[in-house]
């Protein structure tokens, strides 16, 4: 058999559906193997957008996502897809190819070494150097991946190994369990939230895995704790569940930090150590004096939940560990977990109420162009409990995390990892891919939208019904506001954009400009009503970023 058919092979037995990528000439034998197989190849028009969208699969589905490109420039075109995955905890396999290795055939034409640069951003990088060593390495390639915590995988495939003729059998998937908790630790963790007397629980991005999603839920309706989450555990609990107390979108000063200054225990499940908050260990310096004194001082407990030890550094060292299956850990405090009669949630319940003051305003604001407050809450109206939304990063990012009420685990797909702008609309390529029955929009800045416009047409030939909104301030509109925030002139971040209209209409896209902020709903609706690719061109007023974000909710906050 030919090397490249047995790695094809190899890939059927892990259970691939798709190949995201652009083959180059080193891929050609792969090429021909992956044409009679029954994978599909989603050929894409940049190599990045291919590694978002294979990342975006790892994250919905939990099995490896695959991309694929050549050596040289399309190899070096996956890396910030590498590190979107890495440290996002996506797991995918990045395929590229290379000049022959045992003769020489252009000397050093286009040759990188892609295996001592994957290096640094993923968790598994080999050149496979013989076709016999192809099963073994595709195999440890994917129980890398998938393995707590996920991410990216790297095989290079040189041309000349590729055709290689082999008789080595594929290697079958292996079925493990992950090992369970400690009894001694389950207890532990049991005596600490039953003698707390405010004890709160925070849901991180280690936490939106499918039995975790169901355990947790189950957990705050036996105990009535109440939680939060940071911006990638978004929608494990029903946001909407009145013991919501909200986001970890910003970094200080929000009602929810008035929450955790409060809190004598966290129970932190699934913190990834790529996203806020460590500031749970912490208490800034200047907490209201109303704040009880060990709060201050930052003597709040914590226990670490999750498959994997705690790193520890300064801002994070919790004090009990839970180490196992996060979804069976949970599911046995909830049945040793008893609600105690000296819990008080009184404090936590007076943030919730602020929270929810805070957010509806804003929700029907009229000023046109768009408040991000109203676009948000459109947004939100226009979609069902299992909608999608995917978020580029951007400014508006902070507002989706912070009231946008997510209803279903990873219905909003946001990177608060890498944070890369660009993945926005591959991302909800992917997802509509994995849930073709489920709505989904793309939110989209405009700087964001057109790193990665160009797959458009990869989302036009695929027939892909989906709505785009590019958010235009004609401006990179985050920096903009961390500027202002810092008292620098405005300098240096302003451009302009094309018509998104008819830059829409030129891939074979639908285009449509919003023209005051009561047409924007109404519009969303028609399009995830319509077959077809939707770009909805969406001005929007940053204006009052600065003061809300920077200066009211931390007032607002701190009166509480």
């Amino acid at each position: 058999m030919k090397a490249s058919d047995l790695f094809v092979k190899a890939l059927e037995s892990e259970g691939v559906e798709y190949v995201f990528g652009i083959p180059g000439e080193e891929n050609l034998d792969l090429l021909e193997s992956l044409r009679a197989s029954s994978i599909r190849l989603v050929l894409t028009r940049h190599e990045q957008a291919a590694g978002f969208m294979a990342a975006t699969y790892g994250r919905l589905t939990g099995r490896t996502g695959v991309c694929l490109a050549t050596l040289g420039p399309g190899a070096t075109n996956l890396v910030t897809a590498a590190a979107y995955a890495q440290l996002g905890g996506m797991p995918v396999l990045m395929i590229t190819g290379q000049k022959p290795i045992k003769v020489s055939k252009q000397g050093e034409f286009q040759i990188l070494d892609v295996v001592d640069m994957m290096h640094p951003i993923s968790k598994y990088t080999r050149q496979i150097s013989s076709g016999a060593n192809i099963p073994a390495r595709v195999r440890e390639a994917f129980r890398r991946a998938e393995d707590e915590r996920p991410g990216a995988v790297h095989l290079e495939l040189p041309e000349d190994i590729a055709r290689e003729e082999t008789d080595a059998p594929v290697i079958p998937r292996s079925r493990f369990e992950a090992p369970w908790a400690s009894d001694g630790s389950i207890a532990a963790a049991v005596e600490m939230i039953e003698a707390a007397r405010q004890p709160l629980l925070l849901i991180g991005a280690g936490a939106n895995r499918r039995q975790t999603c169901r355990a947790l839920p189950a957990f705050v309706e036996a105990t009535g704790i109440p939680f939060f989450s940071t911006q990638m555990g978004k929608g494990v609990v029903d946001e909407r569940h009145p013991l919501f107390l909200g986001n970890a979108a910003l970094s200080g000063d929000d009602f929810l930090h008035r929450a955790v200054e409060a809190a004598d225990l966290i129970i932190n499940v699934g913190h990834d150590v790529v996203e806020k908050p460590p500031f749970i260990m912490g208490r800034p310096e200047n907490a209201p004096p109303h704040v009880e004194e060990a709060a201050r001082a930052g003597t709040a407990r914590v226990i670490h939940v999750n498959y994997v030890t705690a790193a520890i550094d300064a801002v994070y060292h919790p004090h009990q560990g839970v180490i196992g299956d996060i979804a069976r850990s949970v599911e046995r405090l909830t049945e040793a977990v008893r609600p105690q009669p000296h819990w008080d949630f009184s404090r936590f319940m007076e943030v919730r109420r602020h929270l929810d003051v805070h957010t509806r305003e804003g929700m029907d604001d009229a000023r046109f162009p768009v408040y991000p407050q109203r676009l948000v809450a459109d947004v939100r109206a226009a979609l069902p409990d299992d909608g999608i939304v995917a978020l580029d990063n951007g400014i508006y990012k902070i507002w989706f995390a912070r009231n946008y009420r997510a209803r279903q685990p990873n219905t909003v797909l946001l990177d608060n990892a890498l944070a890369s702008m660009g993945a926005g609309l591959p991302s909800a390529m992917a997802a509509k891919m994995v849930y073709p029955d489920h709505p989904v929009i793309a939110v989209c800045g405009d700087g964001g939208f057109m790193m990665n416009s160009q797959e458009l047409e990869t989302a036009v030939r695929l027939g892909l019904n989906l709505v785009v909104l590019v958010l235009r301030d004609d401006a990179y509109g985050m920096i903009r506001w961390k500027q202002a925030a810092m008292g620098f002139d405005d300098y240096g971040l302003t451009y302009g954009n094309p018509d998104f209209v008819r830059y829409a209409e030129a891939y074979g896209a639908y285009g449509h400009r919003v023209e005051s902020a009561d047409a924007l709903r109404p519009l969303i609706a028609f399009c995830l009503a319509a077959p077809g690719l939707h770009v909805i061109d969406v001005p929007v007023d940053y204006s009052d970023n600065d003061r809300i974000l920077n200066q009211e909710i931390k007032a607002r906050s701190r009166a509480i």
